[in-house]
C-alpha cells in the first residue's frame, strides 16, 4: 500500500517553500533558479487527526502516534522532460516512484522571482506538465507494444491481455487525454497498475497565493479549481509562504497568527488530508494506557489486513477483531463502559474495516 505523495510542478512555483514547511525543516534548498532540487527530498509527516486526542484523554494513555503520510519534492520540469530536457530523465523517473501527484501551481505575482516561461498562468503550468507526462507514457508503451504484439502472435495469453490494457491506454494518450481516463475493470486493475504509467497516478491540485490571498484565494487560485473540477480532481488553495512561517511558530502563536489572517487551521493540514484521501486512506485506532495510535488502511481492507498493518504475524494467525466505532467509544467514554453498552462488536475475517474504528486484535498461536 502506498503511502508516497510527490510534489510536482515547473521551477520556482514553490515546491520546496511547501515542502520545507511541511517536514518544519530546511531540507528542501528554496531558491530562485530552477533545479535547485536536484535529487528528490522525501519527508514523512504526521496526518493532523484531532480524534486522537480525545481517545488518548478518555485512555489515559501515555502517548500519542498519529499515522504518517510521506511527501516527495520532486526537481522542477520543464517542456522537453520528456525527451531528456533540464532534467527530464530524473523528474520522470521519480515520478514513477510515487504513489499520487500534488500538482504545485503558481498562483502569485512577483517581480523578484522569475517564472521560468515568462507568465504566470496556472492551468497553462498544469497543461505543461501533464503533456510531458503523456508524452513519456506514449513513447514508453509504443516502445513495449512491439514486443507485446510479437508475443500476442506466439498465442502467449499474459501479452494478448496485456496488449489489450496498453492499447486502451494509447487510445487515451494519442488523444491528448492522460491514461487515467481509461475505463478499467476491477479484474484488470493489477495488471493496469503493472504497466507503471506516469498519468494513471492520482492528481490533486495545490495552488499556491500570495499571502494576502491565503483566506479566500485569487483569480489565479479560481481557475485552480475550475480545472481541478474537470479532472474531477479536489483542488487545495494554500499559501506556502505563511506555511514556512507557521512552521516556524509555536502552536499558541500559530493559532493567533491564523485567527489574524482568518484561517482556522494551517492550509498544511488540508493538504496532507486531501493527500491522504487521494491515496485511498482510511484511520483506525487502537487506545490503551501505553499509548493511543493511529493506523493507516485502505479503504475497502479487511480486518486481518488491517492488523497486519500493526505486525504481520497479525494478519496470518488473526482470528477476531474487538471493535467499537468512535463515536460510541467517546460518548460512552471508553472501552469498559462501551462494552457493558454492548456496543463492543466481535469481527472476523471478512468484516470491512470502517474510518474511525477502535481495534483490539485477538491472534492464535
Amino acid at each position: 500500500m502506498g503511502f508516497k505523495c510527490g510534489i510536482v510542478g515547473l521551477p520556482n512555483v514553490g515546491k520546496s517553500t511547501l515542502f520545507n514547511a511541511l517536514t518544519k525543516t530546511a531540507a528542501a534548498q528554496a531558491a530562485n533558479y530552477p533545479f535547485c532540487t536536484i535529487e528528490p527530498n522525501v519527508g514523512d509527516v504526521a496526518v493532523p487527526e484531532p480524534r486522537l486526542k480525545k481517545l488518548a484523554d478518555i485512555a489515559s494513555s501515555a502517548e500519542i502516534i498519529p499515522s504518517r503520510l510521506q511527501f516527495v519534492d520532486i526537481a522542477g520540469l520543464v517542456k522537453g522532460a520528456s525527451k531528456g530536457e533540464g532534467l527530464g530523465n530524473q523528474f520522470l523517473a521519480n515520478i514513477r516512484e510515487v504513489d499520487a501527484v500534488a500538482y504545485v501551481l503558481r498562483c502569485f505575482e512577483d517581480d523578484d522571482i522569475t517564472h521560468v516561461e515568462g507568465r504566470i498562468d496556472p492551468v497553462e503550468d498544469y497543461e505543461t506538465v501533464e503533456t510531458e507526462l503523456m508524452l513519456a507514457d506514449l513513447e514508453s508503451l509504443e516502445k513495449r507494444r512491439v514486443n507485446l504484439e510479437k508475443k500476442a502472435k506466439g498465442q502467449d495469453k499474459e501479452a494478448k491481455a496485456t496488449l489489450v490494457l496498453v492499447d486502451r491506454a494509447l487510445e487515451q494518450l494519442r488523444e491528448g487525454k492522460p491514461a487515467r481516463n481509461a475505463e478499467v475493470a476491477d479484474d484488470e486493475l493489477k495488471a493496469w497498475k503493472g504497466l507503471q504509467l506516469l498519468t494513471t497516478k492520482p492528481i490533486l491540485f495545490v495552488g499556491n497565493v500570495d499571502e494576502e490571498s491565503a483566506a479566500d484565494g485569487n483569480a489565479f487560485s479560481a481557475k485552480v479549481v475550475d480545472e481541478a473540477a474537470k479532472q474531477d480532481a479536489k483542488a487545495v488553495i494554500i499559501s506556502a509562504k505563511i506555511e514556512s512561517e507557521i512552521a516556524t511558530l509555536s502552536d499558541e502563536e500559530a493559532e493567533e497568527y491564523l485567527s489574524e489572517i482568518g484561517l482556522e487551521e494551517p492550509g498544511l493540514n488540508r493538504l496532507i488530508r486531501a493527500g491522504y484521501e487521494l491515496l485511498g486512506l482510511q484511520t483506525y485506532f487502537t487506545a490503551g494506557p501505553k499509548e493511543a495510535r493511529a493506523w493507516t488502511v485502505r479503504k475497502g481492507a479487511l480486518a486481518p489486513e488491517a492488523a497486519g498493518v500493526i505486525h504481520t504475524d497479525f494478519e496470518k494467525k488473526f482470528i477476531r477483531a474487538e471493535t467499537i466505532s468512535y463515536e460510541d467509544y467517546v460518548a460512552l467514554g471508553g472501552e469498559s463502559a462501551a462494552k457493558d453498552a454492548g456496543k463492543q462488536r466481535i469481527e472476523g475475517k471478512d468484516y470491512v474495516v470502517q474510518d474511525g474504528d477502535v481495534m483490539h486484535f485477538r491472534t492464535g498461536n
